[in-house]
């Protein structure tokens, strides 16, 4: 499962990206990887923790959505199925 986000305000030169996607690990857990950075850029990425349990990887990814969305990011088409499907 992939979520994707932008923010983009021309008059600050601000042209952001937030992408996170769940991934499974080889222990059997999923994995919620965070990606965030300049549109067109690698930007930087940071593996935030290890769930056992798919509803507690849909409730942490909830959060982080809402609270990007309070901070003016959007939500974008989804670009692809990356990761394993929940």
């Amino acid at each position: 499962m992939m979520i994707y986000m932008e923010r983009i305000d021309p008059p600050r030169r601000m042209r952001r990206f937030y992408r996170v996607t769940v991934e499974p690990t080889l222990f059997g857990e999923w994995a919620l990887v965070r990606e965030w950075g300049r549109i067109g850029s690698s930007g930087g990425q940071r593996l935030e923790r290890c769930f056992s349990d798919t509803t507690a990887v849909a409730a942490a990814l909830a959060t982080i959505t809402a609270a990007k969305q309070r901070r003016g990011y959007v939500l974008r088409q989804n670009e692809g199925a990356t990761g394993a499907g929940l």
